[in-house]
């Protein structure tokens, strides 16, 4: 199956499915003599990892990282880090009944289509188990990035109809939701995912990530700018389906005069373009935010098709998130992180020097 790799100098590739043996990933392009242990992969798979709290699905995974190559007392060799991921409460069986039903919203009806079999088990690679893979990428790509001083991080902004007002970043370490507001919008968030719950359906969400201290330069012009990477590899997120850079869609109404980000002495006044100009960095933060779509695994039943093309109703069982974009918040951040990493050595690479 082509599609499974990302990056350009530091490069992934992920494998394994929802309810197989194993997820994982090989990335290869990680500078050698990195200081990585089996903890900083694990601190980022704990915090997508399911079954963490009420708020998100009920499956319950350890999601352990297990290195097995590249990396040798406790630094990085050169060499391709391997990273597994076993699955420890797969249920295939919880969907037996959709073997030879598509159901709305998933990428059941494309696969087939695509490739005359899908893997009915929960979705296969379709399924956002994928993503834990990545974000164990993206912890190595962080580590990279913090020898270079480069933070990145996340949080939700909204909810379904739900704003989540900016308060703190240790408020959105604190919380289940990775709200950056723990006070009063917490209780209100918890009390929309039983109400989700009960009623067998589910909401969207807007994420946030943003990396600091991003130095000016790195970035490619034309084809592979920054921004232009930056949105395909939240795109390529599962249930994303809008990606905004900087003031994003909030410029259609601005005039030119208020989207320019003036230029003094001391800096950029403002910063609409999300750090980024002519796909290169500008030395500001690198802003981005996510839409992602309700999760499509409901109770609430709705039409479809079989393989075989007979009509038929879908009532999806199982464990599944309300909101998958609360999950979403850490698999942001790696996918960011993965991209300033490749980019960073990048500009190495051309120009000698990471600023």
């Amino acid at each position: 199956m082509a599609g499974s790799a990302f990056g350009g100098v530091f490069r992934i590739t992920t494998f394994g499915e929802s309810h197989g043996v194993a997820v994982g990933v090989v990335a290869e392009g990680c500078p050698p003599l990195l200081p990585l242990a089996a903890e900083d992969i694990q601190r980022d798979l704990d915090r997508r990892r399911p079954g963490s709290s009420r708020q998100v699905t009920q499956r319950r995974e350890s999601d352990k990282a297990e290195i097995l190559s590249g990396v040798l007392e406790g630094k990085t060799t050169g060499a391709p880090v391997a990273i597994l991921i076993r699955n420890a409460d797969a249920r295939p069986k919880d969907y037996e009944a959709l073997r030879e039903t598509f159901r709305p919203g998933h990428a059941d009806i494309t696969y087939f289509r695509k490739y005359g079999i899908r893997d009915w088990r929960g979705g296969g690679r379709a399924s956002a188990r994928e993503t834990a893979a990545r974000v164990a990428a993206g912890a190595i790509a962080r580590a990279f990035l913090s020898t270079l001083g480069v933070c990145v991080r996340g949080c939700l902004e909204a909810m379904g109809d739900l704003e989540v007002p900016f308060r703190s970043w240790e408020d959105a370490a604190q919380n289940d939701f990775f709200a950056a507001n723990r006070g009063a919008v917490v209780k209100k968030l918890s009390q929309k995912i039983e109400s989700l719950r009960r009623e067998g359906n589910s909401c969207g969400a807007r994420v946030f990530a943003v990396a600091e201290n991003v130095p000016a330069g790195w970035g490619e012009p034309v084809f592979d700018k920054l921004d232009a990477d930056i949105a395909k590899a939240m795109m390529s997120i599962n249930a994303v389906k809008g990606v905004e850079i900087g003031a994003g869609f909030a410029a259609v109404k601005m005039s030119g005069s208020e989207n320019n980000d003036e230029i003094t002495p001391d800096g950029f006044a403002t910063n609409n373009a999300g750090g980024i100009l002519g796909g290169i960095s500008s030395g500001q933060n690198v802003t981005v935010r996510v839409a992602v779509k309700p999760a499509s695994s409901i109770r609430i039943p709705q039409k479809s098709v079989t393989a075989s093309g007979e009509e038929t109703v879908v009532e999806t069982k199982g464990r599944h998130d309300p909101c998958v974009g609360i999950r979403a918040v850490p698999v942001a951040e790696a996918m960011l992180a993965l991209v300033l990493a490749d980019h960073a050595l990048r500009q190495r690479a051309q120009c000698g020097k990471f600023s």
